[in-house]
């Protein structure tokens, strides 16, 4: 049983310094590993990329994040990443990375993702220019996912898990406005899910969604969005067999 501690959109400011360090200091006891959904800044600026990695640095258990458009709002993400990554935190954009539980090797995929839609009701690569680039940019990413998470099955990895900022699926936007769906994720990165395989899919993005989904495949998505789950992180257990739960004895409020 692998423990998964998850939180998205902490949304750290240059006010926020020390805020969530005391709930993460105790993930020894509950997690195996941290995984960060993206929106860690407010405005994506150097200054408070590095309040998040202070808060970060020499915590108990590996971290692993993906970035989220507030992340690249200033414009500056590679800055933002190298600045994360010196503070320990292993930074993915269509990459991925492995981590040793008691023997296990678990692997994360990790994309940012981008909007699009879900299906029957999604943008497409036809028309302007601007449009076809909107969807493009969307399918790269879904690319990239897709083949991080081939990789990590013929690595042998005995647990995989999809992480990324924009959702997979619409069943965690549930209790967001129908109109902004499109902005929210895509089904391009279930699809890229399902194609190669994971034992749970995380994201956030969606403030006022709902924490639990599915793709169509029958892999579980959690929308991990701290609005949503109302704690500095939540736990899953993942059994590597395609079910996850949440944990909820083990998940902290901070």
């Amino acid at each position: 049983m692998i423990r998964v501690a998850a939180v998205g959109d902490i949304h750290m400011g240059l006010d926020s310094e020390g805020v969530l360090r005391p709930a993460f200091e105790t993930l020894a006891d509950c997690a195996d590993l941290l995984l960060l959904a993206g929106d860690l800044t407010r405005h994506g600026t150097p200054d408070e990329a590095r309040v998040v990695a202070r808060e970060m640095a020499g915590l108990p258990v590996p971290v692993v994040a993906v970035l989220g458009n507030h992340d690249h709002h200033d414009e500056r993400p590679e800055e933002v990443t190298a600045i994360l990554r010196e503070g320990g935190v292993r930074v993915l954009e269509g990459q991925s990375t492995v981590v040793e539980v008691e023997g296990r090797r678990v692997g994360i995929a990790g994309t940012k993702g981008f909007g699009g839609g879900f299906a029957g009701r999604s943008g497409s690569e036809f028309g302007e220019p601007l449009m076809k680039e909107f969807i493009r940019y969307t399918r790269r990413c879904a690319d990239g996912l897709r083949t991080s998470l081939t990789d990590l099955a013929e690595q042998g990895c005995d647990t995989r898990v999809a992480l990324t900022h924009f959702a997979p699926v619409p069943d965690t936007l549930a209790g967001e406005p129908l109109e902004i769906y499109p902005f929210l994720g895509s089904y391009l990165l279930a699809e890229a899910v399902d194609a190669a395989g994971a034992d749970l899919a995380v994201h956030g993005h969606a403030h006022a969604g709902t924490e639990h989904g599915m793709t169509s495949g029958g892999v579980p998505v959690r929308n991990v969005a701290q609005p949503v789950i109302r704690k500095a992180f939540n736990v899953y257990h993942v059994r590597g067999d395609g079910r996850a739960k949440t944990a909820a004895a083990a998940a902290h409020s901070g």
